[in-house]
């Protein structure tokens, strides 16, 4: 068990009024229904109070069960592109009239599972599988990028697919199109972007080899020469990775990269940052223009890739339904 599992408070181990005292006087904080923790202060994980949930749940169920979806994708430590709103568990019976709405629940415990951080969870591939079927596309893509990095079998996920009836074409889709050699979720998104687009698939994380070193390019069309990237602004903040981090050195050496590429390759990378996915049709056309006349004219939007949505962010912790209080 974790610390963070043994700094939860379950309310039927503890005296109700000094939870009420305690909540009141803002020493604690409710997780959900029965379950309280001290409050976090300065994280920067977006899906902390999501980790403190399912915690919570699993503290708190008697039977047994094994969290799934992306509640197992969290344990696995993928960056979701989208913060879980509710934990979802399997146990032998299904949900009951009065089953909390914090938590889906589906019947049937798997042959296989593997315990992390103390919770038992769907093994990697089950886990990829389950969010592909149920997903957002652009969800499923972060999750099975990551996961091809992490050990999956793309050939085994597949396979796990034959046996599912829902959402099996556009898994299928997103699977075929992950990659193992980025860095979700925001190389993933431009990616996603592009591709929804009508693009053609891009290379990732092409390496150029430049007069000032080698550098990795996170998209590119070379044949087009077109390249593109996502600038992570945090990088050029003082402290951002540790004390004695030191932005305006980041900053000059980003200069000299960009530099190097653009005199190497002969075109210089379009930038992209996390603002941008406010508009995720605005970054389709700045992409689309740096391609010749015969590719924007065939570059269709795909009928299986909907719009993508915008990520919560750590400065945005998701809000929790009332009803899960």
């Amino acid at each position: 068990m974790s610390d963070d599992d043994r700094a939860l408070l379950i309310a039927r181990h503890h005296d109700p009024a000094v939870l009420r005292r305690a909540t009141a006087a803002r020493e604690i904080e409710r997780v959900r229904r029965g379950a309280y923790r001290a409050p976090r202060a300065g994280t920067r994980d977006p899906h902390a109070h999501a980790r403190d949930h399912l915690a919570a749940v699993h503290q708190q169920l008697d039977a047994d069960h094994v969290f799934s979806h992306e509640s197992a994708a969290l344990v696995w430590g993928v960056p979701l592109w989208e913060t879980p709103s509710t934990t979802h568990v399997l146990q032998r019976s299904g949900a009951s009239t009065r089953s909390a709405r914090d938590i889906v629940r589906r019947r049937g415990l798997p042959g296989r599972w593997v315990q992390r951080e103390g919770l038992p969870i769907t093994d990697l591939t089950r886990t990829v599988v389950d969010c592909l079927t149920t997903m957002h596309p652009l969800g499923g893509l972060v999750v099975a990028d990551w996961a091809l990095g992490h050990g999956l079998d793309r050939a085994e996920a597949a396979r796990l697919l034959d046996g599912r009836r829902r959402g099996v074409r556009r898994a299928r889709l997103v699977l075929e199109l992950a990659e193992e050699r980025v860095d979700p979720p925001w190389e993933t998104w431009l990616r996603y972007v592009a591709v929804r687009a009508g693009l053609p698939r891009p290379v990732t994380q092409f390496r150029a080899d430049t007069r000032a070193g080698r550098y990795e390019i996170d998209v590119v069309w070379l044949e087009h020469r077109v390249l593109a990237e996502f600038d992570g602004r945090i990088k050029y903040r003082d402290g951002a990775f540790g004390p004695g981090y030191d932005a305006e050195r980041a900053l000059f050496e980003e200069k000299v990269r960009e530099d190097a590429i653009t005199e190497h390759l002969g075109v210089r990378p379009l930038r992209f940052v996390a603002r941008d996915a406010r508009n995720p049709d605005g970054v389709a056309r700045r992409l689309l223009a740096r391609f010749p006349d015969e590719v924007r004219r065939a570059a269709r939007v795909h009928p299986l890739m909907p719009p993508p949505r915008t990520r919560i962010s750590a400065n945005r912790p998701v809000r929790w339904s009332r009803r899960s209080r």
